[in-house]
Formats: C-alpha cells, structure tokens, sequence
C-alpha cells in the first residue's frame, strides 16, 4: 500500500491533481459565500460587485510577474507560496465586511490564486507529453470538480442547519486549505521539467492568435465570474444555499465530464473545441440576457460551468506551436493578457448594470461572436510553423 502511495506520488498526474484539489476547495467556497456575505454584511450593489471584481482581477492582469520570482525560485515552490497566501487572503474575508475591508481580502487571496494558476499551466505544459495532455488537463480538472463538490456540499449542509456566520466559515476554509497545502509538500517530490526554462518576458508574433484568443477569453469568462452568480442573487433571490447547490451540481457534472471533455479535444482538435466552446456562450450570454425564469437562469448557470473545461483546447493549442523553453515566460504573458480586460469589464459593465443588467450580457454575446471568429482562424493539425490557417496564404514571422 505504502509502495503503491509512493508511486502514485512520484507522477506528475498525482501533483497536479493534488494541487488543484487545493486550488479549487478554497476558491469555490470563497466565491459560493461571496455575493450573499456582499449583498448582506457590505450592502454592496451592482457597482460595488463590479469594482471588487475589477480588483480581483488586477493580480492577474500583473501575472507576467510571475517569471521574475521564478529567476529566484523553483516554480513548485512558486506553486507553494502562492497557495499560503491564497489561503491566508480566503481566511480573512469574513472579518472585514466592508468596501475597503473586502478589496483588500479579495487582493490578497486574487494574489496567491492568480500567481498559482500562472505557474500550474507552465508545469503542464513542461511535464505532460503532447499527447497525453488533453486527457491528463481533464483529470486535473476533474480533481478540482471533486474539491468544488465537498466545498459547496459542506455549504449547503451548514446553511440548512440555519449556520451562517461568515467570519467563522471563511476561516475554515483558510485554515483547511493550508493544512491541506503542508500534507502535499510533505507528500510529493521535486518535478522539473526537461527543457530548462527563459526567464524573462517573451513575446513571439507568431503566437499572435493564442495573444488575442487569450484576451477574448478574460474578456468573456469575467461576465460569467462576476456577474453570473449575482444576477441570480439580485434578480432570482436565491440564498448561500440555493447558490451552493447549484455549485454542487455545476462540480458534479464537471466532475462525471471533465474527462471526457479532455479526451474529446485530443479527439476532435483545439479549432472544433474552441467553435463548439463559442457557439455555446453566445446561446448560454443570450439566455441571461431575455429569462426572466429563475429555472432556466440556473439551468444557464449550470451549462457555462460545466462547459468551461473546454479552456484545455487553448492550452494545448500552445503547447503545440510553442518552442519548449517558452512554457514558463508564455504563460506569465498570457495571463496578463488575459486579465487585460478583466480589468476593466467587471468595473465599467457593473455601471451598465446598474441600469439594465441585460446589456451586460448581450455584450458577452457579441464577445463570444469575435471568439468564435477568431476560432476559425486555428488550424487543425497546430504545429511550430503551422500556427494559424493563415499561415499558407501570407508570410508568417519567424517570432
């Protein structure tokens, strides 16, 4: 059994896993509680929603940072650090219930999660074969549906029990998540990748359309981020309850699929993932924007969670026309562009909110529109040299 552990801990797979069973325990319990606590401890409105998430958002827009500190340190260790202060940001939360008092939590636990999201996907792309990526990314994704499961299950468990003290529960999840943290630093060995890494910012234009796909992405995932779960807490009156069952639901199905979904992209290839993930947001944005029925708004909700794990397709995209040694700096850059507009969506869309809150997703609508035309443009074999459809019709550069 003791051997068996062992080997199990030896593999990469097992680490990632691990990981982002941390990860994501600590994060969807911080996110399930957050439009309730908002709403009834800070009075925030749609405004107020807007700006934490802007807030929230800036660590990552500062992710190319991330390449820095790894000059000093081994990214598994980057990995580490960024999980304590996550954790130490989450168990925070609930003791300032106000505006100042939540961008500074909020900024504290966006640090750790945006510098950890950072590092994780440049040791995927490192340590996992091409070939297997796609169906290892699923399992990972799946490990992170199984922690979003025991987080928003012990949510819902507590508020039907008429418990709702959000300075105690957010501690708990601090707390748990960094005893957690101690258990896999304790459990798993160092993992370097074979191709030593550039420490410094790259950017290369024949990654241009990753670049812009990146962009778009941050750009509509953030209107499913900060607004989703808030539409149905203003609008449907749903409780800490309703949300984290809903979550729970969300993560179940993640969970059944992620690996599937994974397979499905080395199956059909990152330009089918990418139209089928576009045509699915225009449908779910659209349905946002008209309902009017609670039902099919958390219906919605479910689709564009469960869906979400098609973002593998864009990993693995770069991973095929990358050179090997960008992993690490590629990634730092890319998240940075993809926090861009992440930046700025949640601050200037919650204002359109406060006066009709359907604009905010028809623009999400005409977001996953460009999305899906730039979909068109990735070709279906991606290769170094083979990086868009344009590459047969004008000449494409070197870098």
């Amino acid at each position: 059994m003791q051997a068996a552990v062992r080997r199990l801990a030896a593999t990469p797979a097992a680490f990632f896993m691990a990981l982002q069973f941390v990860n994501w325990l600590s994060f969807a319990a911080w996110q399930a509680m957050l439009a309730n606590f908002t709403i009834e401890q800070a009075g925030f409105s749609w405004q107020e929603t807007g700006l934490q998430q802007t807030v929230r958002e800036i660590p990552g827009f500062l992710a190319f940072t991330a390449i820095f500190w790894m000059m000093f340190f081994r990214e598994q260790a980057v990995a580490y650090a960024s999980l304590i202060v996550m954790g130490v940001g989450i168990a925070m939360t609930g003791f300032f219930p106000t505006l100042g008092g939540v961008l500074l939590t909020t900024t504290i636990m966006s640090i750790g999660f945006h510098y950890f999201e950072t590092v994780s996907q440049s040791l995927q792309l490192q340590l996992l074969p091409k070939a297997e990526a796609p169906r290892i990314m699923g399992r990972v994704a799946t490990a992170g549906a199984v922690s979003q499961i025991v987080a928003y299950g012990a949510l819902y468990v507590t508020d039907a029990l008429g418990y709702r003290n959000y300075p105690v529960m957010y501690a708990t999840v601090g707390i748990v998540s960094l005893l957690l943290l101690l258990a896999a630093w304790m459990m798993f060995p160092r993992f370097d990748g074979t191709v030593p890494q550039k420490k410094s910012i790259v950017i290369r234009k024949r990654y241009w359309l990753y670049y812009v796909m990146q962009f778009m992405a941050g750009a509509r995932r953030q209107i499913f981020i900060a607004f989703a779960a808030f539409l149905l807490v203003k609008q449907f009156d749903f409780g800490v309850k309703d949300i984290a069952l809903l979550m729970l639901v969300t993560a179940v199905l993640t969970m059944l699929f992620a690996s599937q979904i994974g397979a499905l992209v080395g199956k059909i290839g990152e330009r089918n993932t990418l139209i089928l993930e576009n045509l699915v947001l225009i449908t779910v944005f659209a349905g946002y924007a008209t309902t009017t029925s609670p039902t099919v708004a958390a219906v919605l909700y479910v689709i564009d969670g469960v869906f979400f794990t098609l973002y593998i397709a864009q990993r693995t995209y770069i991973q095929k026309i990358a050179d090997p040694a960008d992993m690490a700096a590629t990634s730092s850059v890319s998240f940075t562009i993809n926090h861009t507009a992440a930046v700025v969506i949640p601050v200037c869309f919650g204002l359109l909110g406060m006066g009709n809150p359907s604009l905010i997703f028809w623009l999400g609508v005409a977001i996953a529109a460009i999305s899906l035309c730039l979909s068109l443009l990735v070709p279906r074999h991606p290769t170094k040299g083979n990086e868009t459809v344009l590459a047969g019709a004008v000449p494409q550069p070197a870098e």
